[in-house]
Order: structure tokens, then sequence, then C-alpha cells
């Protein structure tokens, strides 16, 4: 008896053994590759400015993002690409502003019709940089960057050996395409959401995302760009919850749920930490979390409910700052100073060479954007924006093209049926109230200017170029 208790107790000790070194195995494999991190880009859908309780929320709970914040640097004037989903990631990855972009608004004229107008093969996407130095790379989500007929404009031929993806629109026999449906990796068999097995689509995403953290080669770095679905105000997209029950008589039902959404990223964006932690692979990444543009008023969703632009003004599909100003929550462990805050101005287009610095390659000759690594490290940030530019084409008539830039602390702004040009102090009007430019007609010369110089003319956008005259 005693010699198969010892046998026993030798088998369970071996076992043991046998794991712990598998885990520092695990370990020694990511130490291995401290001079080039792991990247994750983590991006919300429509989360507006005000939406996070570091960001000033005083009612829908955002637990972790709050702790990931003191642990990391906030930026409170950090843009997206423009006010609109398409064109806004076009920008975040080609590191282009709009005005020099193929996609200038969600639809635009293409083949005979107002479509989906997808990024061209000469426009470089940041997964392409990051391949070529080396990296294996991953998309999850939303791509909202190719059309639904032709595979090679979707995620896996744009630069992602592991993408899973939505779409939406006609396939090219004509046939509409289930949007719950996710392609990995372009295939036919693919893989279909069923809302009532999941809390949140997130959910349903992170999944995907954990499971490639432990599929993926230990021998190369890796970017994950995990592009999330909430707050976006769409009712399947979330099951039945509990969250904020106790809301359920003050608060209107699509309130609710909008709460609730927010809660639930906070929530899947933890579990996503949680594993990078778990696999001894946190410390050696370099995480940006941030929004495609400012919140949201559809389906019947009032963005002023919970104060989600954070008092800016405008939303979802303006240039004020409530349409472009987002969150940026940057995450890298014993490199970026915990709990620092900036006012360093940046926008979407400034990813791309921020993270190819990063990753030590270069970036395509053509791109608007600065790296802002040395912000982000502490030391000297060399490099500054003479201007941040956008641009929109919302819908086919003139009333649908707006631009704006800002200009130091100045901010104009150009809604084009208005023909006139609006100037905002933000120094002193952080709320875009007090149009200025009949008081400074020079600042609003060389806005002008800009603008005309900064928007090329776009066969696929007939606004394009800039609109100054009736």
């Amino acid at each position: 008896m005693k010699s198969l208790k010892l046998g026993i107790t030798l088998v369970l000790l071996t076992s043991l053994f046998a794991c712990n070194t598998q885990q520092e195995n695990k370990k020694q494999v990511v130490k291995k590759q401290l001079d080039k991190p792991n990247i994750i880009i983590l991006l919300a859908d429509d989360l507006g400015y005000g939406e996070l309780g570091s960001y000033g929320q005083k009612v829908i709970k955002t637990p972790f993002l709050d702790e990931v914040v003191k642990m990391g640097m906030r930026f409170t004037d950090f843009y997206a690409g423009t006010s609109v989903c398409s064109p806004s990631r076009a920008v975040l990855m080609t590191g282009k502003h709009t005005g020099h972009l193929s996609i200038r608004g969600n639809k635009g004229a293409i083949n005979g019709k107002w479509d989906r107008v997808p990024l061209q093969k000469d426009e470089i996407t940041i997964g392409e940089v990051l391949q070529d130095a080396g990296y294996q790379t991953a998309m999850i989500g939303k791509w909202h960057l190719g059309v639904p007929e032709d595979t090679s404009t979707w995620a896996k031929g744009r630069g992602f050996d592991y993408a899973v993806q939505e779409q939406w629109g006609e396939d090219k026999n004509g046939k509409e395409i289930d949007e719950r449906v996710h392609w990995v990796n372009n295939n036919q068999d693919s893989i279909f959401y069923n809302y009532n097995n999941y809390q949140c689509l997130d959910e349903f995403r992170t999944n995907f995302a954990l499971d490639y953290l432990e599929k993926k080669s230990e021998e190369k770095p890796f970017f994950l760009y995990m592009s999330y679905r909430i707050p976006h105000a769409h009712e399947f997209f979330l099951s039945k919850t509990d969250l904020y029950k106790d809301k359920i008589e003050e608060w209107p039902e699509i309130e609710r749920r909008h709460a609730a959404r927010i809660t639930m990223l906070d929530e899947q964006i933890k579990r996503l930490f949680n594993k990078l932690e778990e696999r001894g692979e946190l410390e050696n990444t370099l995480i940006l979390i941030s929004s495609d543009n400012g919140p949201t008023a559809e389906n019947h969703h009032d963005y002023k409910f919970f104060n989600s632009s954070g008092g800016l003004k405008g939303y979802k599909r303006d240039v004020y700052e409530g349409g472009v100003r987002v969150p940026l929550i940057a995450y890298w462990k014993n490199k970026i100073k915990e709990g620092a805050t900036t006012n360093f101005p940046a926008a979407f287009y400034d990813v791309m060479p921020t993270l190819a610095e990063v990753a030590k390659t270069k970036t395509p000759s053509n791109i608007d954007g600065i790296s802002f690594l040395p912000h982000l490290l502490g030391k000297e940030q060399k490099q500054k924006h003479e201007f941040l530019y956008w641009e929109i084409q919302e819908g086919q008539s003139v009333k649908g093209f707006r631009q704006a830039v800002r200009m130091g602390n100045w901010k104009a702004v150009r809604y084009a049926d208005n023909y006139h040009t609006e100037l905002y102090d933000l120094s002193k009007d952080l709320y875009e109230t007090t149009d200025l430019s009949n008081e400074h007609p020079e600042l609003v010369a060389k806005a002008n200017t800009i603008l005309k110089k900064e928007s090329k003319v776009n066969p696929h956008f007939p606004f394009s170029g800039g609109v100054f005259k009736k």
C-alpha cells in the first residue's frame, strides 16, 4: 500500500512539474520578444466621448476600463478619422486623413449607383505593414472597408492572417447576406451568431479572440485588431439582460439597453486582459482602446440621455467635437506612466506610424500621420501636427458634405450647404457655442486654404475638393 501511495505521489509531482515547466517555457518564449511587443487595438462602435466613467460618465458603469485608465494614459484631445464608421476606420487602417482616401462616407458613387466603396489595393493597411515586420495578424469583428461581392476587399485579403468578420449587402449572385453570419477567413463554412446563446454579440466575438490567443504561434509577436459592435444601436446585438434592472421603471427600455451594452463591453475587454495576464503576455503588449466616431442617435436612442458626448456639440455624422472627439486609452505595462492624462492632440491617422515605430518598421511614404510613441513613453515629442483635418460625405446631396480643421486651439467647421466657415476657440469654447469667424477673417482664410487643399477630388464623392460657392 505504501508503495502504491508513493507511486501516486510521484505521478502527481511529475505532472505538476511538467505543467509548471510548460508555463515557464511559454513565459520564456514571450521574454524573447520584448524587442517587438504584441499590439492590440480595441475599437468600440459609436462610443461617445462621455460614455466611460474615466471621461465623466456618471451613470453607466465601466469599472474595468476605469481601472485600465489608472494603469495607463488617458487622451483628452484624441480624434477619430471622421464622424461615421467606414471612412473613420479607413483612416485608422491607412494612416491617411479622409481628404486623401478612397472612402469618404459609408457609401459613394460606384458602378452607376450609390453603394459601398472599398479600400483600394494601393492603400496599405496597418495589417500589411505589421505583417511585413514579422507579426502574425488577426482581425475580429466589424471590418466595413470592403464590398460583399469581392472577398479580396475583406480583412483576410488586406493584411490579416486570421479574420472573423460580419458582412452585409448582396453577394456576387445578388443574394442578401445575413450580417449575423461571421465569415472565418472568408470561408463559406461560416459561423452564425445566435443571439439567444450569448449576453451580447461582443461576447461571441471575444470568444474568437480568446481562442486565437491560445492557438496562435508563440514564436512571433501578434497584432490583434478587435473591432467591437457595442454600443451601436441595433437591437439584435443584445440579448435579454438584467443589467440596470433597477432602472426599468425609470429609464426608457432603449436607454437601459444602451447602458447595458456599454457595461457589457467593459466586461468583454476585462476577459481579454485576463487572458493575456493568464498567458504571461500582458506585460509585453501595447493596447489602444478607442471608438470609431462620436455617440449614435439612431434607433430612437437619445444621445443626450446619458450625456454621451460629454457635453460636446454634435454626435455621429457631425464634424463638431461631439462627432469626432473620442476616448483613447493607451496601456503598456512598465512603459507608459500609470495614471497619466494628456491633452496632446492626435488622430486615427497617427496610429499606423506609432505602431510602425513600435514594431521597428517603416510606413508608406504618402501617409498623413505622425508617431506619438515618444509621447506615450514620456519622451520629447518632436513631431507635431500643424493641423488636423476631417471630411465626410453622407448621402448624395451637398447637405451631406462636411469639413473641419483644427489649427492649434482654433477649430473651423464648414457644412457645405451653409456656404460658410464657422470658427471656434476651443481653449475658451470647447462646446463650440460662439462662432468667431467675423472677428478673425485671417484665420478663416487660413482654414479655407487648408479645406480646399486637403480635400483631393475623388470620383466616388461628388463634393470632394470642397464646396465654396453656390
